[in-house]
């Protein structure tokens, strides 16, 4: 404690360089607590739950060569469900018009009164049919599936509306968080029909990956019909240790029913684990970004720290010597520069953690972000504080070392 007043008075006399790294410290541990919220953030999204068995599913896209008859197209879509669930690397399929994790697709308000101004929610609108729930491996947990003889044909100019539907755990307790919702009614369309829920999944993602979409992340209403539009989606189920072999028989199924189709040989066929590397490309690229620019933050900030204590360091060679005459130990000398070193990385992270706050409160206000955790404040705190003190303690052991017969030398 006796070293804090020479070393105060020290600092005083270099005040350029002090508030300059001071400076700079603040402005890395704003940086990085934020940067690691991010990171944090776009991690924990990669890795929600999709409520799919996504190890043996795979999607084919495909679009028709003639789009001008909609009942065509779903005579032959129903034939080519019937080939591909007869083929022995698949255990089921089902058509639709998007899947969980696709990044696009339909989705529609949701009232609980059709006169309602303002929407009780938003939610995916998936068109499947009896055998969705089987291929995707996501169970009910109350009422029942579709019959088969519910399911009807559906063009993309028609006005879409369905009796009974069934929706997601998540949109059901959104809608009736006090009671049950099976036997409710609903209403999915702009019209004024409603629809009854007769069942309710276990938790079912919606298509929508974006930030915007977090509320409505886990809001799926299933309509019983089969989409006859330009372009069909097939969600195909593979056997147990045969997912290559059915993304393989699956395309040559189809084009032995029809040849008047275009599945591309690129990415027409693309494994579940795919379409979520896809889903969350943005977010990956996000948090390697954070990434990148806090280590390169951190690099340069251990590197003007060095190079400030290497300069003082210099400057000072006789004044060490002096000390060292006086009976200074090497100890006392690598503690003056440490502690030097932690004063000023102390007020660099108080002015860092005020710096941090005001812009996580600018991202809310600005980007409608989650509260920055102190927790992220306090973990860079001990971060930049443990980094000045490595960063500084190889020019200090160097201080250290000046002999006394510096003091001789003019």
């Amino acid at each position: 404690m006796l070293q804090i007043k020479p070393i105060l008075a020290a600092m005083r006399h270099h005040k350029a360089g002090t508030v300059l790294i001071a400076l700079q410290i603040a402005l890395t541990l704003a940086i990085v607590c934020n940067a690691l919220f991010i990171i944090q953030q776009r991690t924990a999204r990669m890795a929600r739950p999709s409520g799919l068995e996504e190890s043996r599913l795979f999607v084919i896209r495909n679009d028709w060569a003639d789009k001008s008859d909609p009942q065509q197209i779903d005579a032959q879509t129903r034939a080519d469900l019937l080939a591909l669930r007869q083929l022995g690397s698949v255990e089921d399929a089902y058509s639709t018009n998007s899947f969980p994790l696709r990044g696009s697709g339909w989705d529609n308000f949701i009232k609980l009164d059709p006169d309602q101004r303002k929407m009780t929610t938003d939610a995916a609108m998936f068109f499947v049919d009896d055998h969705a729930l089987s291929t995707l491996g996501t169970p009910l947990i109350a009422g029942r599936n579709f019959s088969a003889s519910e399911i009807g044909a559906q063009a993309p100019r028609d006005a879409m509306h369905a009796d009974q539907v069934i929706i997601s755990k998540d949109l059901a307790r959104r809608l009736y968080p006090d009671g049950s919702a099976l036997g409710r009614t609903i209403y999915v369309t702009m019209g004024h029909k409603p629809s009854t829920v007769i069942g309710i999944t276990d938790t079912l993602q919606a298509h929508m990956t974006s930030s915007w979409a977090a509320p409505y992340a886990y809001n799926a209403v299933l309509i019983p019909a089969r989409l006859a539009n330009d372009y069909t989606w097939y969600v195909v189920r593979a056997r147990p240790g045969q997912l290559a072999a059915a993304m393989r028989d699956a395309p040559e199924a189809l084009f032995a029913q029809s040849r008047m189709r275009i599945i591309d040989p690129d990415d027409g066929v693309t494994t579940f684990s795919d379409v979520r590397r896809k889903a969350y490309d943005r977010d990956f690229g996000m948090a390697v970004l954070m990434a990148i620019v806090s280590v390169v933050l951190l690099a340069i900030t251990a590197a003007g720290i060095i190079g400030l204590t290497s300069f003082w360091v210099g400057q000072r060679r006789k004044q060490i010597g002096v000390r060292r005459a006086l009976g200074a130990t090497r100890a006392d000398i690598l503690h003056y520069f440490l502690t030097e070193n932690l004063l000023i990385g102390i007020g660099g992270v108080l002015a860092g953690t005020v710096l941090a706050v005001a812009i996580n409160l600018w991202m809310v206000t600005r980007f409608e972000t989650a509260r920055l955790s102190l927790g992220y404040v306090a973990v860079g705190v001990l971060l930049l504080l443990l980094l000045g003190q490595a960063a500084v303690l190889a020019p200090a052991l160097r201080a250290s070392r000046v002999p006394p017969v510096e003091a001789t030398r003019a």
